[in-house]
């Protein structure tokens, strides 16, 4: 007694048209160069090699450096 919420009758998939390299190199070099952004806060921003004074940006992603196994103190 089941029934079936889709059509009787098939219909062809219509064909997915490929992404090419000129389209994506822009967002990839973006989503590379964000990535980069946040491994330096995570990673590295603290201490002599800091950019911004104070303990702030340290404090703010301090738990996420530990979750990414990042030695902080």
């Amino acid at each position: 007694m089941a029934t079936s919420a889709a059509p009787a009758t098939a219909t062809a998939a219509a064909p997915v048209a490929p992404i090419s390299l000129r389209e994506l190199a822009p967002w990839a070099l973006f989503s590379g160069i964000l990535l980069l952004v946040l491994l330096y806060f995570i990673g590295v921003e603290q201490g002599a090699t800091a950019l911004f004074e104070g303990e702030n940006i340290h404090e703010w992603l301090h738990d996420g450096r530990h979750l990414l196994g990042f030695p902080c103190h």
